[in-house]
């Protein structure tokens, strides 16, 4: 094999070391970070059926914990909040073809999900319990055999159930209203969704309950994004912390939920 020059090689290290900084370059200058900051609009993709995370006010304009966790991340970026009404269904899809640049809506991390979307820190925590009405027997996943239950399509809801009660009878509804108008009606058993959702629905409706039982672990929820976008990312997460760490999540907490949050960020194993 012939020998190689020193001047060679060193011409190789610089050229390799270059190549290297300008993709480096060239992925930041590409991220969504710098285009949303460029653009000056951050597009977020919420759920306004499923108060108190989010609805529209009297003026029909977007309202809610997760539409104010948008308009703080947006405030931290210098520019507006456009918040784009979506569906638990279409929370990925959203992201996949490049509609929004965030998602906030009650977003449980799971592996599956993971496959096509990036997540961030947690940025709020629930359990997963049964919305009854208040005449209800039903306690618990084990008084779910033959019940219909509602869940929300696109959700984690329905399998959870199903793992904990193969008997129970799952019936999905585009939107969270439309689950919890089933329960009402008498269409629906029983509902399962985030805990937080369901605690301000039994407030305010007396003819509603919550049952204690956890249908499963804790749900940790988080900001989806695109996948390989590791600036946008990085950012994200250093903002949720300031965020968290400052006391403005547990003030939006607070005015939404009306209670202090009920469970840690941080997961203990």
């Amino acid at each position: 094999m012939a020998a190689i020059s020193v001047s060679a090689l060193a011409a190789t290290s610089l050229l390799a070391a270059c190549s290297s900084s300008q993709s480096s370059a060239d992925r930041a200058q590409n991220s969504t970070l710098q285009k949303v900051t460029r653009g000056g609009t951050l597009r977020v993709a919420s759920c306004l059926t499923f108060p108190p995370f989010g609805s529209t006010d009297k003026a029909n304009k977007p309202q809610g914990f997760d539409v104010d966790v948008a308009k703080a991340m947006a405030k931290a970026l210098g520019v507006k909040a456009k918040i784009v009404d979506t569906t638990s269904a279409n929370r990925i899809p959203n992201l996949r073809t490049h509609k929004v640049d965030a998602v906030i809506c009650n977003f449980t991390t799971t592996a599956e999900r993971a496959k096509q979307v990036a997540f961030s820190d947690p940025y709020i925590v629930a359990g997963e319990v049964l919305m009854v009405k208040k005449s209800s027997d039903i306690s618990g996943i084990k008084d779910l055999s033959g019940k219909k239950v509602a869940v929300t399509k696109g959700s984690t809801n329905g399998a959870a159930v199903k793992e904990g009660n193969p008997k129970a009878q799952i019936q999905e509804y585009d939107t969270s209203a439309a689950a919890v108008l089933a329960v009402k009606q008498g269409q629906a058993d029983a509902m399962v969704e985030d805990s937080n959702f369901l605690n301000s629905q039994a407030k305010a409706d007396p003819a509603l309950k919550v049952t204690k039982e956890s249908v499963v672990p804790l749900e940790y929820n988080a900001i989806g994004v695109s996948q390989g976008d590791p600036d946008w990312s990085q950012w994200i997460n250093t903002w949720l912390r300031e965020f968290n760490t400052s006391g403005q999540s547990a003030a939006l907490y607070k005015k939404w939920f009306g209670v202090k949050p009920v469970y840690p960020l941080n997961p203990s194993y």
